[in-house]
């Protein structure tokens, strides 16, 4: 089949799945098959492959620029904005995605601003889990996850501050991948929260994964963020078994706040992946000091950035703001400043702590969400007798290893009925030690991605 008709069978099938799950907020048809087209001209013409995801479609959750789009971040206000214009050139991951041979087919839905872990978005919609679409699909890249999981494009861009990447490929069945900080430029993509924003990939397989996630590396000017180091490509280091992928590696499991909060169907995916790989590889226990400190510490910087970024539209345009986020946007903005340094000097004795656990260990294992994919407009989650807020419980477990600045793969793991995935997060700068042991997880299956049964 040729690109073209590949990618127009694409864009049939989200035309015809997607008013189902609401994943994304523009298809950019014409874009695609133009760009479609001309890899098979090269091709025809017997030019080398564009790259090794010649002729894939992905699509980006809608804070990415994407030349002739406004570049929504899920917003109202960004819309209505008076001089509102399209964006002139795409983000940096999108072009350098589409430089490796992929096409972009469209943008998708998200929290607004990237402030929320369910992608119930009063503006567009919210995005519905293709396993049961009454549930949340997660968020904020709630669409990313959704489309893969519906098996609308087998990669997705999303976000990942405080867990927007894990928490809907967790409750979606998607594999996901939170680089270190710094790793992916930024360049191009709607700010959040500057000291813990990342971009990441998600997608059906491990190799997808470490496809896209290689594609993208590399500095960049337009992200002062991005770290100044050589390209490390982790898709090479996957092996074709698991024994070799898990081979050399110190692998643990996470006890304490990580299974105190998390219910027993969360802990037992993560059983599952001790399990299999224990018939490898030594599978010990670790103890991550101070969880609860650390994502305090997340959340205090989190409300303070977001909220001064967004100050002049809390004052002006409050009532156009996202009613699931602009309180805690508001109460970051009034936030002290003591309150501010103090988090931030917290933080950096936290990152000291929890780097220290890679003196003994390379991968360590943890549930991804407390709970399965609660009900569109749940409030309230139940783990273990507590009775917790829905909408920011679904990150009490990511928000630790988010404000460590860790890479950090989300693996689904295969069970009966709705989607969980495990944390499988390794030391700074080593997402191939992640992937590898993902990887290792697939090939046994036990770690699986599939496409939602009512749209298979």
């Amino acid at each position: 089949m040729s690109v073209h008709a590949s990618i127009a069978s694409t864009l049939e099938r989200i035309e015809r799945h997607d008013p189902r799950v609401n994943a994304f907020t523009a298809v950019l048809r014409e874009r695609a098959l133009r760009r479609a087209a001309g890899i098979d001209a090269a091709h025809a013409a017997g030019e080398a492959s564009v790259g090794p995801l010649a002729g894939v479609p992905f699509a980006v959750k809608n804070l990415f620029d994407v030349a002739g789009l406004v570049t929504l971040a899920g917003s109202r206000i960004e819309r209505e904005r008076p001089g509102a214009a399209p964006a002139a050139s795409d983000a940096t991951a999108v072009t350098r995605l589409e430089a490796a041979g992929a096409i972009l087919v469209g943008a998708l839905n998200m929290d607004e601003y990237a402030y929320g872990f369910t992608t119930e978005n009063t503006h567009y919609g919210p995005t519905r889990n293709p396993h049961d679409l009454e549930r949340m699909a997660g968020g904020s890249s709630g669409g990313s996850g959704a489309a893969v999981a519906a098996g609308l494009v087998p990669i997705t861009l999303g976000t990942d501050t405080n867990g927007s990447i894990r928490v809907p490929a967790s409750l979606c069945g998607a594999f996901g991948l939170r680089p270190t900080f710094g790793r992916l430029s930024r360049g191009g993509t709607f700010p959040f929260v500057a000291s813990l924003d990342t971009i990441g990939p998600l997608a059906r397989t491990v190799r997808d994964l470490a496809l896209s996630y290689d594609a993208m590396q590399g500095p960049d000017p337009r992200d002062p963020g991005c770290a100044q180091r050589a390209r490390e490509p982790a898709c090479p280091a996957l092996r074709a078994d698991p024994e070799a992928n898990l081979h050399g590696l110190r692998i643990a499991r996470l006890g304490g706040w990580f299974e105190a909060m998390a219910t027993p169907e969360a802990v037992a995916a993560v059983d599952a992946a001790a399990a299999a790989i224990g018939a490898h590889r030594s599978v010990g226990r670790a103890e991550w000091p101070d969880a609860e400190l650390g994502r305090g510490a997340a959340f205090v910087i989190t409300a303070a950035e977001g909220g001064a970024l967004h100050l002049d539209d809390l004052r002006l345009r409050y009532d156009a703001m996202e009613p699931h986020s602009r309180a805690r946007f508001l109460a970051g903005a009034l936030a002290p400043a003591a309150w501010v340094h103090r988090a931030h000097r917290v933080r950096r004795t936290y990152i000291e702590r929890v780097d220290a656990l890679f003196d003994e260990h390379d991968v360590l294992l943890a549930p991804a969400v407390p709970v399965v994919a609660p009900r569109i407009g749940e409030d309230w989650i139940e783990v273990r007798g507590r009775r917790l807020p829905s909408r920011p419980s679904m990150g009490v477990l990511t928000q630790p290893v988010s404000c460590a600045g860790l890479p950090v793969v989300a693996a689904p793991i295969r069970r009966d009925g709705l989607p969980i995935a495990i944390q499988v997060i390794a030391a700074p700068w080593r997402e191939d030690h992640a992937l590898r042991v993902a990887a290792a997880l697939e090939q046994l299956g036990v770690a699986v991605a599939p496409v939602a049964a009512s749209f298979a």
